[in-house]
C-alpha cells in the first residue's frame, strides 16, 4: 500500500517501522491518561507480523519528512461474518486536525473492502474524543462486547450497506 495524502506518505509498515509505530502510539496513549501494554493491549504492535501479516490483516505508517507520525491497521476477527477489527490509528498531537484520520480511515474501508470483508469493528476509549466522532461521523454505530480493558466503546459498520 503506498498513498500520499498532501505531504504525508501513508505506506505498509516494514520492520524498520517497529520503533516509529512503538514511539507513536506510546506517546498519545500517555497523552490521553492511558498504559502503554506491550504484553496485552499494545502486544500486536511489538509482533506486527504475527497479528498482522500472517493473520491476514494490514499495517500501515503515516510518514512526515521520514519520520513515522500516525498509525493505522486492522485484521481478521471472529466478531461477524467476514469481519476485521481497524486497530491502531494513532496520530500525534502536531498532524491533527487536517482531516488525515477521515482519510486514513477511507482508505482502510477500501482496502477491506476489496479483500472481501463485509463488517468493520473499531475498539475505542471514551477520552479519546476525537476518534469516537470521527467513527461516528463514518457511519460506524454503537455496539457491545468490548474486549479490550482499556476500551469502553465498541462500533460497528457494514461495507456493504455502502452504495
Amino acid at each position: 500500500m503506498k498513498s500520499y495524502y498532501g505531504e504525508f506518505l501513508i505506506r505498509s509498515w516494514t520492520a524498520g517501522d517497529r520503533f516509529g509505530a512503538v514511539e507513536v502510539i506510546r506517546e498519545v496513549l500517555v497523552e490521553y491518561g492511558l498504559f502503554w501494554e506491550p504484553t496485552g493491549a499494545d502486544r500486536d504492535v511489538v509482533e506486527v507480523e504475527r497479528f498482522y501479516v500472517e493473520a491476514g490483516g494490514e499495517f500501515w505508517v503515516i510518514e512526515r519528512e521520514g519520520q513515522v507520525v500516525g498509525t493505522g491497521a486492522y485484521y481478521p476477527v471472529e466478531r461477524g461474518e467476514k469481519a476485521v477489527e481497524i486497530r491502531k490509528m494513532y496520530f500525534l498531537p502536531q498532524i491533527r486536525g487536517q482531516g488525515l484520520g477521515r482519510y486514513l480511515l477511507e482508505q482502510l474501508e477500501v482496502a477491506i473492502a476489496k479483500r472481501g470483508f463485509e463488517q468493520v469493528w473499531i475498539e475505542t476509549a471514551s477520552v479519546l474524543a476525537e476518534a469516537v466522532k470521527l467513527y461516528e461521523r463514518s457511519g460506524y454505530l454503537p455496539a457491545t462486547g468490548v474486549e479490550t480493558e482499556r476500551c469502553d466503546r465498541i462500533y460497528v459498520k457494514d461495507l456493504r450497506e455502502k452504495g
